[in-house]
């Protein structure tokens, strides 16, 4: 009975994808006619009663012409100054209309940002993006102009990685913007840009970043294949992306995919053989491929003195432990193995225990469950009651709590400790609320040993976990003493400027001078 039914849903599945694909054919692109009246109407019938099209119609070179853009989406100065000043009403030349439009293309208009439109999607697209048509009657062509001129968010450093020195710019929404900032600080030819379009309905802009001489084409030509077949309707945020950049049935908690909002970070990733990837609309830019080793690095490391970095690199991994297995091993300890703990913490976590209602295990799921609850509650509130949410949370709730008798102290300063130990690694904060979830259940339930083969398991998992190729634990699984200078420790600049990173675990990467200075 149970095969008949999988093989019901798996037939059921592939006709639906046959359907899909059937229903997905593409169309035939329609090419513009040289109608004024008839251009005019297909832009009338497309957008309706849309407030946003706005249509100028005027003579050019004794032509009907007209003018088409979005209001909101253009610059109206720039559109003044390098459109409407330059076409003139008693401006003449004689020829077919064509030969008007290509005097008006070369001669007359001024813009850098040029295009010609053969088609009416393209037009579409083009006027959406922030451009103005010049349609001329007798054309079979449009001149798109770029006017762009909708207002942005300024640049400004990030606040979910804010550093103590170095650069304070942060990528901001329009695609453009941050490609600038990466080649204001990459001034190399071989710095590559190239644009593709995602999403059915909202058509996104995404941005592919590498260096010619550093990326591996391998992987280069995988993720361009893997964002063509990207079948989402509409692109919003950089999430929506890196489901389809992952490996196939990839279960782990972490991900392999990297992600900033510093461009000075991309342009450091970009030098050792990464894709960024840019997506138009926000600032979150995607890494490809990344390490879990660098999720513990950060732009500070190397803007200070090795020793302190390398002081900051292991608390950082110290954090990560006690977040993810500190409340575990108290839960299995105070339950199975107490007598693990010293004579005075056994007294206190005894008394504790004892005068509470609930078991170590609840008492600790409900102090994480309330811990979770004051963070949304700050977060998704104004930043003036999410500090009072705050306050209230730890001092209020907290305090009297403990004087009900309703939880222990030792465990709210357990669960306390490792919600400080999570956030010194932001980038980390959801797997490790979740391993920490995992952890005290399997505590409550198994003790020490449940703990130590749910932590052998997420070992196993991290170590087994590769992305295009490449180990997730690189440089430690597969082991490269050269590479070991940037991971627990950090190294001096005089080591780290020797030409040998992780990129020669990279299939189809350029070969590497190992050792090397620059």
């Amino acid at each position: 009975m149970v095969n008949i039914i999988k093989k019901f849903i798996r037939n059921y599945e592939s006709n639906q994808k046959e359907k899909e694909k059937k229903e997905k054919k593409p169309q035939k692109k329609e090419f513009i006619s040289s109608s004024l009246t008839q251009s005019l109407s297909f832009f009338k019938n497309k957008f309706g009663k849309s407030e946003d099209l706005t249509i100028r119609k005027l003579e050019i070179m004794d032509l009907e012409s007209a003018i088409i853009t979005m209001a909101g989406l253009v610059n109206k100065e720039t559109l003044g100054n390098n459109v409407m000043n330059r076409i003139s009403a008693d401006m003449q030349f004689n020829g077919t209309p064509i030969e008007k439009y290509e005097y008006l293309r070369d001669k007359i208009i001024s813009s850098c940002d040029i295009v010609q439109i053969s088609t009416y999607e393209d037009a579409l697209y083009m006027v959406m993006s922030g451009f103005a048509l010049v349609v001329m009657d007798g054309c079979d062509r449009m001149l798109a102009i770029g006017v762009q001129g909708y207002s942005s968010r300024g640049i400004s450093e990030p606040s979910s990685e804010v550093m103590q020195r170095g650069s304070r710019e942060g990528f901001v929404e329009p695609l453009r913007i941050n490609m600038t900032m990466i080649r204001r600080r990459i001034k190399n030819p071989t710095l590559k840009f190239e644009t593709s379009k995602v999403g059915n309905i909202s058509k996104t802009e995404i941005c592919f970043c590498y260096m010619e001489d550093k990326v591996s084409s391998d992987i280069l030509e995988k993720v361009k294949y893997k964002i063509q077949q990207i079948d989402l309707e509409t692109i919003m945020a950089a999430g929506y992306v890196m489901p389809y950049l992952e490996e196939e049935n990839d279960l782990s908690l972490f991900s392999s995919i990297g992600m900033t909002e510093r461009p000075d970070t991309v342009c450091g990733k970009l030098a050792e053989g990464r894709i960024a990837i840019i997506i138009d609309g926000t600032p979150n830019v995607l890494i490809v491929p990344y390490l879990f080793t660098e999720y513990f690095q950060s732009m500070d490391d190397y803007a200070i003195r090795p020793y302190f970095a390398t002081l900051s690199r292991l608390i950082k991994y110290m954090g990560f432990l006690i977040a993810s297995l500190l409340p575990g091993l108290y839960v299995g300890i105070g339950t199975f193995n107490p007598e693990l703990l010293p004579g005075p913490l056994l007294n206190k976590v005894a008394i504790s225990v004892g005068s509470t209602p609930f078991s170590l295990l609840f008492e600790t799921l409900l102090i994480h469950f309330f811990y979770e609850l004051m963070r949304e509650a700050g977060l998704r509130l104004p930043k003036p009651l999410g500090h009072a949410v705050s306050i209230m949370g730890g001092l209020v709730i907290g305090d009297t709590a403990i004087k009900a008798g309703l939880i222990g102290a030792p465990t709210l300063m357990v669960v306390a400790l490792t919600a400080l130990s999570s956030y010194v690694i932001p980038n980390l904060y959801e797997p490790i609320a979740m391993l920490r979830l995992l952890f005290i259940v399997a505590g409550g339930i198994m003790g020490i040993w449940g703990v130590m083969i749910l932590f052998a398991a997420g070992l196993v998992n991290i170590c087994a976990k590769s992305n295009y190729g490449v180990p997730f634990t690189a440089p430690i699984s597969p082991f490269s003493t050269f590479g070991m200078r940037d991971v627990f420790i950090r190294a001096g600049w005089k080591i780290l400027a020797m030409k040998d990173s992780t990129v020669q675990y990279m299939p189809g990467a350029h070969p590497k001078r190992t050792k090397e200075k620059v």
